[in-house]
């Protein structure tokens, strides 16, 4: 189980409806089109996010390529989660928590949990040319987050 407070949390604020945003965060193709280094996500195990399904991520920065498999912790309708491993090793835990407001819209907020060993740490970025993954995956967030938002906003 990942630490209490997670590595990063961003969040923003979406004018569409959280059904309709949820709706996009477990769309794994939608999802994929949204982040900064995932090439593709498919379902492994499962059709669906729910608990316990699994779906592959296909990840490139530059010419460094890379496969992990996610397993679902989380699919209440309000929460995806997936716990991130590679070659059965940890690596991090995503979040998505969409909270509907008064106006219609609602919140998102997107953390996530830094679990690799530090082994890894120091190597990883041979793997996938990252030095401070920290620092990147902040980036990489913001943008997906802006990119929901204009996204579920023209829907």
């Amino acid at each position: 189980m990942p630490p209490e407070s997670a590595t990063i949390t961003v969040d923003t604020t979406v004018s569409a409806p959280a059904d309709t945003i949820y709706r996009l965060l477990t769309d794994l193709p939608t999802l994929a089109e949204l982040g900064e280094e995932v090439v593709d996500m498919r379902w492994a195990k499962g059709e669906t996010a729910a608990v316990g399904n699994v779906f592959r991520g296909r990840n490139r920065n530059g010419w460094h390529r890379w496969t992990t498999t996610c397993t679902v912790t989380d699919a209440d309708g309000a929460t995806f989660a997936f716990d991130v491993s590679y070659f059965g090793f940890p690596i991090a835990r995503w979040r998505y928590d969409v909270t509907p407001d008064d106006n219609g819209g609602c919140r998102v907020t997107e953390r996530m949990w830094d679990r690799r060993l530090e082994p890894f740490k120091a190597t990883a970025h041979l793997f996938t040319g990252v030095r401070d993954r920290v620092a990147a995956n902040d980036g990489h967030m913001r943008t997906t987050l802006a990119r929901l938002k204009t996204r579920a906003e023209t829907v």
